[in-house]
């Protein structure tokens, strides 16, 4: 890859993350001390970085040039991970939003028994089943409270990204799922009624959660995916 798809590549990033709500022009400003009107004119295309500066915006944002690269694991490689019962362990952010997951966005290794994901079946869009599919994260106190006793602070959430539907996996069960809210992931039951998705927790201590979806939304855009195991740390 040279220089000026490199750039390109970190242009679509950028936007991507501004797209979902992670980071802003003026945050970029604040970490890069870049002026706003030279951002934009990057982000638009109608500028370019120096190669220092573009050091310096992979810094800020925590990428490294490694993940600026085309995703090179496919299908074949995944499957062979599930069934040795490794899944990676990543950030909320890269769990909702990121298709493919980089090397560098591994924060470590969950080892699940060998195979212990074979034979669960799967429902999703053909898009979303070109995402690798498991992944998994930690849940933090505050997230884990309104799940309590069934997530605990700390807890291990293991999420099948092929299924991001509301039909229950069990009948009479309702799905535990891994939700985007805003750009926060949140562990929730969820359900659809009318425009709006409904999150439940666990904790009746807890209020339900109304998600208005706009009119060309669905809620599989919302579910990031099925919790299929959760691991309570001691």
């Amino acid at each position: 890859m040279n220089f000026t798809q490199m750039h390109e590549r970190l242009r679509v990033e950028l936007l991507r993350r501004i797209e979902r709500g992670t980071v802003s022009v003026s945050l970029l400003a604040r970490q890069t001390g870049f002026g706003k009107s030279h951002l934009s004119n990057f982000l638009h295309n109608r500028g370019q970085l120096s190669l220092e500066a573009m050091d310096r915006m992979l810094a800020a944002q925590h990428l490294a040039a490694a993940d600026l690269l085309p995703a090179t694991c496919n299908s074949s490689q995944w499957r062979t991970h599930e069934e040795s019962g490794a899944v990676p362990l990543v950030s909320h952010n890269a769990a909702l939003f990121d298709p493919h997951i980089r090397p560098t966005a591994v924060q470590s290794m969950l080892h699940l028994p060998p195979k212990a994901l074979n034979g669960l079946r799967s429902r999703a869009t053909p898009a979303r089943r070109a995402w690798q599919r498991f992944v998994a994260v930690r849940i933090s106190p505050s997230d884990a409270l309104p799940m309590d006793p069934l997530v605990l602070p700390e807890a291990l959430a293991v999420i099948d990204r092929h299924y991001n539907s509301l039909i229950p996996y069990r009948p009479s069960r309702p799905n535990l799922c891994a939700v985007r809210d805003g750009a926060h992931l949140t562990l929730r039951y969820a359900d659809y009624l009318s425009t709006r998705l409904v999150l439940r927790p666990l904790s009746i201590k807890f209020p339900v959660d109304l998600i208005e979806l706009g009119p060309a939304a669905s809620p599989g855009e919302y579910i990031a995916g099925r919790v299929v195991l959760i691991i309570n740390e001691p």
